[in-house]
């Protein structure tokens, strides 16, 4: 690093000279403003990301993303850069579990093999990593053959960080370390049967210790953040833990270069100049956020796109040459309404194809049982079932109330994970919708304990997984209080003295989500075989057969689907 220095002062002196350009002290050398004037004191190279794969290490039913056409859009971007002379870094955000069957049922074998093969050089730990075991997590770890990263994880029993903070690449010359971070909120919307032994520490206050390490040791030149936080324009994170920008707001300016995220699985792509998200679409232009010297990336979901970053270094800062949201293989609906690409078609690679068809082969049989129809859309979306009661989540309330016969039923929203759509419901809808594995719980509490535990639960704020869809109860909820006034329950009024029954999802009971802490009957029964064994009875959904009635009232929010409150009312 020190040659790359005497090589920048070299080269500007020899600038100045050539030009005749000085300053008031003619002693100074003029440095360089442009990578052009830099010359050999110039380093570039590129990071390329994803983040959030939730599954998707196989296209699509429309033949889009997939792991093998990513592996030939990477391949094909690091040959460019290589040809230039420069090098590239590929990073994960995180959250490579959960979301499609044919990988849950394998716990992500798939995925983590894909990205072996596609030459991933670290990730973040995301939150959905603790969905299952431990003993999982460890699989995994063990079959990546790229490091998973997480500064702010520490073993309880040991006190030491239960992953490594951080690993230093040298890229094309430059030493950077990246450092890994994982949302606060794992604590409560991970799994607490399984993350009870460990502890998830402020970021914020994290990476400022790790950099305070790296810094002493003199082990890099740049130092980046490969995170699973979340990025809030404006650090505006509601009832979520801090992300990324208030992160990069945290730490001294210029210790902290860039920060490619994921959690919120958004494109960052801001108006210019502003704390603004820009109205972003497929193919088109992209700006990064950049908070306090730090620039601040993510590339959306599910390897949609590949994040391509082309730095350059001299005169000891960073600097962005570029930056675009790649898409792999995404197409748009034309005028005529069919699918087509945007961009140009990019093949599959044959190998990682190969390897990666035998893991969606497998229990394709099973998945593909048709169960039910439906006759309309059961909506499950993210950007809808964590604002507003929907027929997807009533449904499954219903379904866990009808299995254990209990008056009331309390969904957390960030359990749906996707929506159905019309016609045959198969096997696999349900393991989509209902990926995580949770038992169904019952609780018989009298009135009074009822309506406390639902102005607990029932004032959670929308835009998270924690808003509750609630089936068999008639109640308003005062969402700045956060108490509800409960006028019936089941159809048998309400009595504060009166026994009543209800469901909820065994994350949500060991207090996932921030819900209070129960010690319920443990039904036994997985919430995934308890909707397909409802739907199946069934055999159709009616329209509108579980559309919300409005039954739940909120009141002193900014939204009447749901508790919105600004933290100054």
């Amino acid at each position: 690093m020190k040659n790359l220095l005497i090589k920048g002062l070299v080269a500007s002196a020899v600038l100045a000279a050539l030009t005749g350009c000085g300053s008031d002290n003619d002693d100074a050398p003029v440095l360089p403003t442009t990578c052009a004037e830099a010359g050999e004191a110039c380093t570039t190279f590129t990071v390329l990301h994803t983040n959030d794969n939730h599954g998707r290490f196989w296209e699509n039913r429309h033949g889009e993303y997939g792991m093998a056409a990513r592996k030939t859009l990477i391949d094909q971007i690091r040959a460019e850069v290589e040809s230039n002379g420069s090098e590239t870094i590929l990073l994960s955000g995180g959250d490579i579990n959960t979301g499609v069957p044919e990988s849950d049922l394998q716990d992500a074998r798939p995925d983590f093999v894909g990205m072996n093969l596609i030459g991933y050089d670290a990730m973040a730990v995301g939150n959905h990593e603790f969905d299952n075991p431990l003993a999982t997590v460890e699989m995994q770890r063990e079959l990546a053959n790229f490091p998973m990263l997480a500064a702010n994880i520490y073993d309880k029993a040991s006190g030491k960080r239960y992953f490594d903070a951080y690993k230093v690449f040298d890229v094309n010359g430059l030493r950077i370390a990246v450092v890994g971070l994982t949302t606060e909120d794992t604590k409560k919307i991970g799994n607490p049967e399984f993350i009870s032994g460990l502890e998830f520490t402020d970021p914020a206050t994290e990476i400022q210790k790790v950099i305070k390490d790296i810094k002493d040791a003199d082990e890099a030149d740049l130092i980046f953040a490969t995170t699973h936080m979340g990025h809030y324009a404006d650090a505006q994170n509601g009832s979520n833990a801090p992300g990324d920008v208030a992160m990069a707001r945290a730490v001294t300016a210029g210790d902290l270069h860039a920060i490619i995220g994921g959690h919120s699985q958004n494109p960052v792509c801001m108006e210019p100049g502003t704390n603004d998200y820009a109205d972003f679409t497929p193919g088109g232009d992209c700006t990064p956020d950049k908070q306090n010297g730090t620039y601040i990336m993510q590339a959306h979901e599910w390897g949609k796109y590949v994040g391509q970053a082309d730095f350059e270094y001299f005169n000891d800062e960073l600097h962005l040459a570029s930056y675009k949201l790649i898409p792999v293989n995404l197409k748009k609906k034309n005028d005529a309404g069919e699918r087509v690409l945007i961009g140009e078609e990019i093949t599959p690679d044959g190998t990682v194809l190969e390897i990666l068809k035998q893991y969606q082969e497998k229990g394709q049989d099973q998945l593909n049982e048709v169960i039910a129809t439906t006759a309309e859309k059961l909506e499950g979306e993210r950007a809808v079932v964590r604002f507003m009661q929907t027929n997807l989540g009533h449904l499954i309330s219903t379904a866990h109330t009808s299995k254990v016969n209990a008056d009331v039923g309390v969904m957390n929203s960030g359990g749906v994970r996707a929506s159905i759509e019309p016609g045959e419901i198969t096997y696999k809808d349900v393991l989509t919708v209902q990926p995580f594995g949770n038992s169904i719980t019952k609780s018989t509490v009298t009135g009074a304990e009822l309506t406390e535990y639902l102005g607990a639960v029932a004032s959670l704020q929308i835009d998270s997984g924690a808003y509750a869809q609630l089936t068999g109860v008639k109640m308003t909820v005062d969402c700045v209080a956060k108490t509800v006034d409960i006028s019936d329950v089941n159809g048998k009024g309400y009595d504060a003295a009166a026994t009543y029954t209800f469901t909820v999802p065994s994350f949500n009971a060991a207090g996932g989500d921030g819900y209070p802490v129960l010690t319920p009957v443990m039904t036994g029964f997985v919430d995934a075989a308890v909707m397909y064994d409802f739907l199946k009875e069934k055999g159709s959904i009616a329209a509108g057969e579980f559309a919300p009635t409005g039954d739940v009232v909120y009141e002193n929010s900014m939204s009447t689907d749901g508790c919105q409150v600004l933290s100054t009312q």
